[in-house]
């Protein structure tokens, strides 16, 4: 166990904790931050995305200690005094069935936008192919992520 102290959401937490513990259940068994999704546990289906410095990052896979010293943000804490551009083209464009994606999903379109504000449709379509959606909700995630990057408008 090691003492580490986590920037989550703008907030700091000191945890005593197994440097080796992945991300994913520091947030969810120890911060209650459980809107990051386990599914998979080998960083394959996104379900677990989280931002760690601006940069959408797997974090079923990612040991604790390597998130020290970054900014981490989880769907919680995106958008929080009001609703992230992305939020809002999702709830408009009715873009979740069953919803378990999602957070990921968010997750992996902010950090496409955080690092291209204006990408491509192709570029779209290849980052967010990245995170399975069992319900196949693909095209309304595509369209969402576009409207956002067109600003609101489809």
């Amino acid at each position: 166990m090691a003492q580490l102290t986590l920037r989550v959401n703008g907030k700091s937490h000191s945890l005593d904790i197994d440097p080796d513990t992945p991300l994913v259940w520091v947030l969810r068994d120890h911060l209650d931050l459980t809107g990051t999704k386990y599914s998979c546990g080998i960083s394959e289906c996104g379900a677990c995305t989280v931002l760690v410095d601006g940069a959408a990052e797997r974090s079923c896979t990612m040991p604790v200690s390597d998130a020290v010293g970054s900014e981490i943000t989880t769907i919680e804490g995106l958008g929080v005094t009001e609703l992230h551009p992305l939020q809002k083209a999702w709830i408009e464009d009715e873009v979740p069935q069953c919803g378990y994606c999602q957070p990921g999903q968010l997750m992996t379109a902010a950090g496409l936008l955080n690092r291209n504000p204006h990408p491509s449709e192709e570029e779209i379509v290849a980052e967010m192919s990245d995170v399975l959606c069992r319900c196949g909700t693909y095209l309304r995630i595509k369209k969402a992520v576009a409207k956002t990057v067109k600003g609101g408008k489809s």
